[in-house]
């Protein structure tokens, strides 16, 4: 049986995947923050699922320590991952810093799932890793010497900058792992609970906005698609909107800042030439 890990799994894309792989008979570890939320998408994807098997864990992958003990808890657990999808991420309106000292969008957009992603890539070897970028990648801008956005901060800026990240960071992979399928995709503008963490403009523009988004059913689509089908098991180092390969922004198409990028990452969070720490 095919084992999907989820991340991101208890809202809009993730949640929306989630019941859709276990309607698949695929076997899931859904990944979320709040262990309530990963309880009630695990009892629902399992009701609908039939003999889907579903498994829970909980992490706050805005700090890397919870994303080691994730990919160690994992580990543990399972011989073999066949897909893992790196889903969890969030706009958020203003500037705040982790307890370990890392902007908290570029932490979660970007470092958990370069971090997450290189622990368990032993245990991926010949499988698919799958990452929710976005078209608003575009407006990001993306400076190696200030990665974590201390001179200036705009929100949408910044998270169209994780998105290129994604971006990036999958073209690197699948040069970098050739064992492995990295693809990553844009969902659309979907009603989920992105934006909706703060008070402010942004909690307003993400509800006023709501009737004219996608659906999270529909967001997730290519999630499904480049998790389990048969159509996309060729593909690697792809961008993807509505299951169809596309190109993306010049920059992020940009092999020496992709490297530069992984290089980095590696500093941040404490790898060394592409091995787990």
């Amino acid at each position: 049986m095919t084992l999907v890990v989820l991340t991101g799994a208890t809202r809009g894309i993730g949640r929306a995947a989630a019941i859709e792989l276990a309607r698949e008979g695929v076997e899931l570890a859904l990944v979320g923050r709040e262990a309530e939320r990963v309880q009630a998408v695990a009892r629902e994807a399992e009701a609908l699922g039939g003999s889907a098997l579903v498994h829970q864990h909980v992490a706050d992958l805005t700090l890397m320590s919870e994303v080691r003990r994730l990919a160690e808890e994992i580990q543990g657990s399972y011989e073999h991952i066949d897909v893992l999808a790196n889903n969890a991420g969030a706009l958020f309106a203003s500037r705040a810093v982790t307890s370990e000292g890392f902007e908290r969008t570029f932490a979660l957009n970007h470092l958990a799932p370069f971090l997450l992603t290189n622990l368990l890539r032993e245990h991926l070897r010949g499988g698919r890793v799958v990452t929710t970028a976005s078209d608003a990648h575009k407006a990001g801008t993306l400076d190696l010497e200030d990665p974590q956005s201390e001179k200036s901060y705009a929100a949408m800026r910044v998270y169209g900058t994780t998105k290129l990240c994604n971006i990036l960071f999958t073209r690197e992979l699948a040069r970098r792992a050739p064992e492995l399928h990295a693809n990553c995709f844009h969902p659309g503008v979907v009603r989920t609970g992105f934006g909706k963490n703060e008070n402010g403009v942004w909690k307003l523009l993400t509800t006023v906005g709501a009737p004219f988004f996608r659906s999270p059913q529909r967001g997730a689509r290519s999630l499904v698609w480049l998790a389990i089908s048969n159509a996309a098991s060729s593909l690697t180092g792809e961008y993807v909107v509505d299951e169809k390969v596309a190109t993306p922004s010049g920059q992020a198409r940009d092999d020496r800042l992709a490297e530069a990028l992984w290089e980095r990452s590696e500093e941040l969070v404490g790898l060394s030439s592409g091995t787990p720490a």
